[in-house]
């Protein structure tokens, strides 16, 4: 029986990930920074550990808690929308240490096991903001760009040993954390000379012709994670489909 570890199942995609991989009948280990046990079905094959992907002392407790496992999911992550001259710094390092510092560190955590075994699959789940350019998140993509650049790359250096490396691009869902997990209020990072521009970019935030649901990605992992035809790249939801058809 095959065990995968997620991150950033406290809510969202993580969390149906979990629940969409139990169902399947794997062994789960679900990680998240304040675990809780009431988010999921009681399950002799679930775990939930707490993990702090920013933390390497976390990573390396949490790693060892969950012993050997077959696949990893990098799904915890932050968003954050705005105009550029108005993020702060602080911010912007915040984005690049959750979304791209801390993927690197989880898969550079995991490679040794599973190059030793000669098979293991590494899922990073990115966003389709880098399918297409998408304004007032300039930072938020260039943080899951890095990760596209990264597992692309991977995939190559460790196919060598048998183990994979896959991309997930969830297209845009208002109830995920795309706009949540921010201290910042809209009116700091849309100053007034932007007004005018952004008004008609926000509404179509919260209207979009198409959304992606947590199930989309979930199913999108699940694919990436059992794929065997070395493809990279899954797109998630209906939106990120059609704008990978077109790229």
């Amino acid at each position: 029986m095959k065990t995968v570890l997620i991150t950033g199942c406290s809510s969202g995609y993580g969390l149906e990930t979990a629940r969409h991989f139990l169902a399947q009948g794997w062994n789960v280990v679900a990680t998240m920074r304040t675990p809780r046990e009431d988010i999921l079905p009681r399950s002799e094959r679930l775990r939930i550990l707490p993990l702090d992907v920013t933390d390497p002392a976390s990573i390396t407790a949490a790693l060892e808690l969950a012993g050997p496992i077959d696949v990893l999911v990098n799904n915890a992550g932050i968003g954050a929308i705005g105009a550029l001259e108005a993020t702060p710094m602080r911010k912007t390092r915040e984005l690049f240490e959750t979304n791209t510092l801390a993927v690197i560190a989880m898969t550079q955590a995991v490679v040794p096991q599973m190059r030793a075994r000669g098979s293991g699959v590494i899922v990073n789940v990115t966003s389709s903001a880098t399918l297409a350019p998408m304004p007032l998140a300039s930072v938020y993509t260039a943080s899951k760009a890095a990760i596209e650049g990264f597992t692309g790359s991977l995939a190559h250096e460790l196919g060598a040993f048998g183990v994979r490396a896959k991309l997930v691009e969830p297209g845009y869902g208002p109830s995920t954390r795309f706009s949540q997990n921010t201290d910042l209020r809209i009116e700091d990072v849309i100053p007034p000379a932007y007004a005018e521009f952004a008004g008609p970019i926000l509404a179509a935030f919260g209207q979009p012709a198409l959304v992606t649901v947590e199930a989309d990605v979930a199913d999108a992992v699940w694919r990436a994670a059992n794929d065997t035809t070395g493809q990279l790249r899954f797109p998630a939801g209906p939106d990120a489909v059609a704008l990978a058809n077109t790229r």
